[in-house]
């Protein structure tokens, strides 16, 4: 636990020493400086989801769906770690040169936590999928490597955000004005253990709102959220973002306030501390209309300066001689490329792959996907030195060995490639590579212009939320036209969320959801496609077949959604992921028997009884059979990657949290309510889905309390 009461004597002693308008400034996410007390100008706006985006040149890791379908929370906490020396390293040459513009500060408004409960949603890609523990799992991960813990602990590496608080989830065009509607068992089971995480375990030093009321509440302006939840139960010590322009919303379109000068007062009595956005540009107005009171102003402005305090912004630190030679170096794109090839889910395989080169003379790489950039880095990111696209990083895997051929096979959502072409202009030429070669790699998906953030700038205002779950009607005409070649298929999906898979699944010999895998992507999925090393990605996310009966896109309840609650069968479920070999959890046990309140411990022995090396990840769900508040399905509860070589066996010990033992009711209690519960421990889900997948079952074991 960081002691912060150095830094808070600090920033109290500063900010005394300022007149209100000075404290009111620095209320703005773009503070100005105050020179005649040594303060520099501050920009609190910057985001690094999965590297530091948006000022330049830094490591390209896959976007943040891609790094969950790696269930790898020590490689993320490790890239964390990597990303703050990058964002330290820019700071440090900015700040020399008086350079303080937004991008370029210590402040990162990453993670994004929010639960992925819809497929829908355009920005569920910026998260670490549909599940509570894994989401949790992953963002104390990341939080902790921005965070750093110094040689002695004393000063943040950088200061991680944890967003958008809380019950944000969709859909992007009614965000500025939609009331999400969760009762107190979803609150507290789906929607906010992430979050409070992140602020216990996690010690986020920041939190963002979200730009919906949530139960009548703005939530950047909500009482129940941050006064009462954040500061009050979890006891939050840092400070309080807006979402960018999230405050004009209260009067603009939420209607709950009439004035700028009401919403900025709304906001500031709540807790919200630091305005993205203008309306706290109305702060002193407010004052004088006796809305707030300076001890408001001055509170805000302490905890503010208490982060710049921790982030040692007035003096030197360790941190001061991270040099710029850090961005991009080896050994972060080494760091980008193994969580790339880890989160590469394979979900299909009828011994197509791997690829053997020496048995082929020519591939045929088609498709949209196949030779852009834009589906390699999703929204959010920086700019890489060097791109390797899927077509790219095939040709140099192969070299001369293997002659290459490639076509676009058409636009990525239009229906033609020329403006003066016909309709699907360069299928033909899609099937004349197809004949033309041994077998085909066909990449498809989508990218930032089709899912991404409403109206955001990264996107050119563009994108937003899917209207369902099929890819572009030219892509759905391409696979069905290259799985009628009568040649090897294997389909990659560039996507960062679930899409309908399964013409892909019926006919075609392979298929490798790639996600958004970084700018080096395509060199990451080559070493796959080709067996360098296994797949052993996993699903963060369901993939359900279609959305027929499934609940509307503005249903906040948990009722048919995601894998815990679902009520039709999946076509990948969650937790599912091929690999080239075929590991079995041989036997489990408890050492121990597990107590109420306390964490115990799972034994699990693994053989991989196929021929190849690979990677797999243990997983343990659990299921009180005798509660009503549990979950429909069993729910992810513990997890581990293992690897293993070809015939090696190998024993593995995992930490099962308390809190597994718990439900919650519908006040929003967590309780434990039951005696019996069956644990079940394997390399999927334990669902009639996963088994017929995979050809096995988790072990079952009984749990009597």
């Amino acid at each position: 636990m960081r002691d912060r009461r150095k830094a808070e004597a600090a920033a109290k002693e500063l900010v005394s020493q300022m007149t209100l308008e000075e404290r009111a400034s620095q209320l703005r996410y773009d503070s100005p400086a105050i020179p005649r007390l040594g303060v520099p100008a501050y920009n609190w706006w910057n985001e690094a989801l999965h590297g530091v985006a948006r000022a330049g040149v830094a490591t390209s890791f896959p976007q943040a769906i891609g790094m969950a379908a790696a269930f790898d929370d020590g490689l993320l906490r490790t890239i964390g770690d990597a990303v703050a020396t990058e964002g330290r390293a820019k700071y440090n040459e900015y700040a020399k040169r008086g350079d303080r513009d937004i991008y370029k500060g210590l402040t990162f408004w990453s993670p994004n936590v929010n639960i992925f409960r819809d497929p829908r949603w355009g920005r569920g890609h910026e998260t670490y999928g549909e599940d509570p523990y894994l989401t949790s799992r992953l963002g104390v991960a990341y939080v902790e490597g921005l965070q750093g813990t110094g040689e002695d602990g004393e000063y943040l590496k950088t200061a991680a955000c944890a967003k958008h608080f809380a019950v944000h989830s969709g859909p992007e065009g009614v965000r500025h004005e939609f009331n999400a509607e969760a009762g107190k068992k979803d609150m507290y089971e789906t929607y906010l253990p992430a979050f409070e995480a992140c602020v216990k375990e996690g010690e986020v030093e920041a939190v963002m709102g979200a730009y919906n009321r949530t139960n009548g509440e703005p939530c950047c302006g909500s009482d129940t959220l941050i006064r009462g939840i954040l500061r009050g139960e979890w006891e939050f010590q840092g400070h309080f973002v807006s979402d960018c322009w999230a405050i004009k919303d209260f009067h603009e379109h939420h209607l709950v306030t009439k004035t700028p000068e009401e919403s900025a007062a709304m906001a500031l009595k709540a807790g919200c501390d630091v305005n993205c956005g203008v309306t706290y540009l109305h702060l002193l107005k407010a004052y004088q209309q006796g809305l707030v009171t300076e001890e408001e102003i001055t509170q805000a402005a302490e905890r503010l300066f208490t982060t710049r305090f921790m982030l040692g912004c007035f003096t030197e630190t360790e941190y001061d001689r991270i040099p710029y030679e850090t961005v991009e170096c080896r050994e972060h794109l080494e760091l980008a490329q193994k969580i790339a090839r880890e989160g590469m889910v394979l979900l299909k395989n009828d011994g197509t792959l791997p690829l053997r080169k020496d048995s082929l003379k020519t591939i045929g790489v088609i498709g949209p996907n196949a030779n852009s950039r834009s589906p390699l880095v999703g929204n959010y990111h920086g700019t890489a030195s060097r791109y390797i696209t899927m077509l790219e990083g095939i040709q140099d895997a192969v070299g001369d060995e293997v002659r290459v051929l490639y076509s676009e096979g058409c636009h990525l959502f239009k229906d033609r490639v020329e403006g003066l072409g016909w309709r699907q202009d360069r299928i033909s030429e899609a099937l004349t590579v197809a004949a033309h070669s041994d077998v085909v790699v066909l990449c498809l998906g989508l990218d930032e212009t089709l899912e991404g953030e409403e109206g955001d700038t990264g996107n050119s205002y563009a994108s937003g939320d899917k209207e369902d779950l099929r890819l572009p009607e030219s892509q759905r005409e391409l696979l069905e036209a290259v799985c009628g070649c009568g040649k090897p298929v294997v389909v990659c999906v560039l996507t960062g969320s679930a899409v309908d898979l399964s013409f892909a699944d019926e006919h075609a010999n392979a298929v490798l959801q790639v996600w958004y895998p970084g700018a080096g992507g395509g060199k990451a999925a080559a070493a796959l496609l080709f067996g360098d090393c296994s797949p052993s990605g996993k699903l963060p996310v369901t993939f359900y077949r279609d959305l027929e009966g499934f609940p509307e896109f503005t249903d906040y309840s948990m009722k048919g959604r995601t894998y815990r609650y679902l009520e039709k069968e999946p076509l990948y479920p969650f937790g599912y992921g091929l690999t080239y070999s075929r590991v079995e959890v041989k036997e489990a046990a408890l050492p121990d028997a597990p107590q109420a309140g306390r964490d115990y411990t799972v034994r699990a022995v693994l053989e991989n009884t196929g021929s190849f090396d690979t990677n797999e990840v243990l997983q343990v769900y659990i299921r009180a059979e005798d509660s009503v508040w549990a979950p429909l399905h069993p729910s992810l509860c513990a997890f581990a990657r293992v690897s293993l070589k070809a015939g090696e066996r190998k024993e593995v010990s995992l930490t099962v949290p308390a809190s597994s033992l718990t439900v919650v009711d519908e006040e929003g209690r967590r309780l434990v309510d039951g005696t019996h519960f069956s644990l079940y421990v394997g390399t999927s889900q334990p669902d009639e889905r996963s088994a017929a997948l995979t050809g096995m079952r988790p072990v079952r074991i009984e749990i009597a309390l």
